[in-house]
């Protein structure tokens, strides 16, 4: 059974400590048992960084070898032309996810780059909506599957 690549961008190791009025309490090795817990028994590779080339790197192993992605670029989602091009080659279904609701920010946080080529994009359901998210990917490859 091919993995599920959860990929978290920039600043996202610091989620617990982080501006908890807009990201919570919850860090990310919770949010990573969470997406274990929902999904089952589909093998998930997990990862985060701070830097840009890492999660292009982790998208170019997810083209060979994944069933699908969950992605959280973080601030990369707004500008990062590399991470755009990346995920174009990516032959399944892709879930954007953002913790906060980032049509409720300011401005710069309206247009993602991400969203073009993603397949569903959730945001605005906080750290536990991550294991929504998740559960929505396995869906999409199971459909996929038939």
């Amino acid at each position: 059974m091919k993995p599920i690549f959860i990929i978290n961008g920039p600043n996202l190791n610091r989620l617990g400590m982080r501006e908890p009025e807009i990201y919570g309490t919850t860090t990310l090795a919770e949010i990573e048992a969470m997406c274990r817990d929902a999904a089952g028994t589909r093998p998930v590779r997990f990862h985060q960084s701070n830097a840009e080339h890492q999660l292009v790197d982790w998208i170019h192993e997810a083209i060979d070898q994944g069933a699908g992605i969950l992605i959280n670029p973080a601030g990369l989602s707004f500008r990062s032309i590399p991470l755009l091009d990346a995920l174009k080659m990516f032959p399944g279904p892709i879930v954007e996810f953002h913790i906060s609701n980032i049509h409720r920010r300011e401005e710069i946080y309206h247009r993602s780059l991400v969203s073009r080529v993603a397949t569903a994009v959730l945001a605005g359901l906080g750290p536990r909506g991550y294991a929504l998210a998740v559960n929505a990917l396995i869906d999409m490859i199971l459909e996929r599957e038939k």
